[in-house]
């Protein structure tokens, strides 16, 4: 009896997780317990066009136009777009910044100056009934709020509403996970705004026609699994569930294997599997803008690190500069390495003069390190095979690390499914030999979409060109 609860314990704890993987230390207790908090409105916001995956948005205002807040500012620059919003009453000062971005080069922008004495009020919103609104007229209320994803992917939202021609969408999979160390937005979101959540989900599953939704949650955040536990009554297609707390649980795929135990196929997206994930944040978001016909124009952002004197989640508006949100949570802003997003995936910047756009989910601010901690020393691969326990997708990093030193990128893309990595740096961050892995297979993607996109206008030229021929032999011989 009970080598039979053993394994039934077993079975349950294997169906709530998923394999490999890797437990960072959390650094989640700073923040865990703050509640979210409002910071002032910055003097200006810097809005880029393109904070999401696809067009860059249009934009609609002039310099010197005034503006209030939550009013449409730029409109989609095609169906994969988002309009954008003006998250303060203000007047427009350029049509066409050019800001830098955390990856470096500098993006087009409208940048906003902040009436002081305004109330601040959102004054751009209308009431609708969101319980008659059809699934069509669903998606076109989430493209009109400009949402994307609220996780980090920032991909809008009501393309994942429409899944592709032969797919049939049965479950909704909620991602409360938040695996990255440091950021808690989500965990506050879950406990602060659980009624908006509820409604954002009950709305996409309108939306896709599916039969049921999960809610999965790291067991780590068990009060919020509490919290929603009770908030669900009354809602018996909806359910949470707390999986095990283990870096990157958050990963869609990972979530779906650790949930429902079913695998996404390779080069696949989740609804090839009847599946549709989507981001607390986006669905709380969801459920607290399209009642109101609104706009995305603010966020959560977790900011915490040792360089931070206050930290906090905070709701800050879309376009606030960087430097301005440092300087309201007390870091230093001269000697700090500033990580927008976790330090597993984020991406660190060169410049404070970045805007939080809306994919930006934290702010990880680290103390300065010593030159020696920063150029650490990196040594040949010990065949340790570390790093293929970590990987949750069971590639072979140590291969692939040693096909890109030979500048092999079109073997680690063929024989060694590189495309399929979606650099957790969990490789990386148990390498001890320090071989900057993840790293290597960002590049090595870069150059190979190089090198597709060289082989694509090759083919286009000569098939042109074959074209050409063809034409200027069917004019001779008809004059002849």
């Amino acid at each position: 009896m009970i080598l039979n609860a053993e394994k039934l314990f077993a079975k349950l704890r294997k169906r709530r997780t998923f394999s490999h993987g890797i437990h960072p230390v959390a650094h989640k207790e700073a923040t865990a317990g703050l509640a979210i908090r409002r910071i002032p409105f910055p003097p200006r916001v810097d809005l880029p066009l393109s904070q999401h995956i696809g067009a860059a948005s249009k934009p609609l205002i002039k310099p010197g136009q005034e503006v209030v807040r939550g009013e449409p500012i730029a409109e989609p620059g095609g169906f994969l777009s988002v309009p954008i919003h003006s998250p303060v009453t203000g007047v427009v000062k350029s049509v066409d910044t050019l800001i830098p971005t955390a990856a470096g080069p500098k993006t087009p922008a409208i940048t906003i100056e902040t009436y002081g004495g305004s109330t601040q009020e959102v004054l751009y919103s209308a009431q609708q009934d969101i319980e008659n609104l059809s699934p069509k007229e669903l998606v076109e209320a989430v493209q009109h709020s400009g949402m994307v994803g609220l996780g980090g992917a920032a991909f809008p939202s009501h393309v994942k509403l429409l899944p592709p021609e032969g797919s049939v969408i049965e479950t909704v999979l909620v991602n409360g996970c938040e695996c990255e160390p440091y950021l808690t937005c989500d965990h506050r979101v879950m406990l602060e705004q659980t009624d908006a959540m509820i409604r954002g989900i009950e709305m996409v599953v309108r939306a896709v026609g599916a039969k049921r939704a999960i809610i999965g949650v790291e067991d780590n955040k068990f009060d919020a699994v509490k919290h929603i536990e009770t908030a669900l009554a009354g809602h018996p297609n909806i359910t949470v569930q707390a999986v095990v707390t283990k870096y990157p649980q958050g990963a869609e795929k990972l979530l779906i294997d650790s949930l429902l135990d079913r695998e996404v196929p390779e080069g696949e997206i989740p609804a090839k599997i009847g599946v549709a994930v989507y981001n607390v944040g986006t669905l709380a978001q969801l459920g607290s803008l399209i009642p109101q016909n609104r706009g995305l124009i603010e966020r959560v952002v977790t900011v915490s690190g040792p360089g931070v004197k206050k930290p906090g989640n905070y709701m800050v508006p879309i376009g606030t500069p960087l430097r301005f949100l440092m300087e309201q949570v007390g870091a230093d802003i001269d000697s700090s390495e500033v990580i927008l997003g976790g330090p597993m995936m984020g991406m660190s910047v060169a410049s404070l003069d970045v805007a939080i756009t809306k994919g930006v989910s934290g702010v990880v601010v680290m103390e300065p390190q010593l030159e020696s901690d920063k150029l650490k020393t990196v040594y040949p691969c010990i065949k340790c095979g570390d790093c293929l326990d970590a990987c949750a997708l069971h590639l072979n990093p140590s291969m692939l690390g040693q096909l890109a030193s030979s500048r092999e990128y079109e073997a680690m893309e063929e024989e060694y499914h590189l495309n399929s990595c979606f650099e957790c740096g969990s490789c990386s961050y148990v390498c001890p030999s320090n071989i900057p892995l993840t790293q290597y297979f960002r590049i090595a993607k870069s150059i190979n979409r190089e090198r597709h996109a060289a082989e694509a206008a090759e083919a286009a030229a000569e098939l042109e060109s074959q074209q050409t021929d063809q034409s200027t032999e069917k004019s001779t011989s008809e004059a002849a």
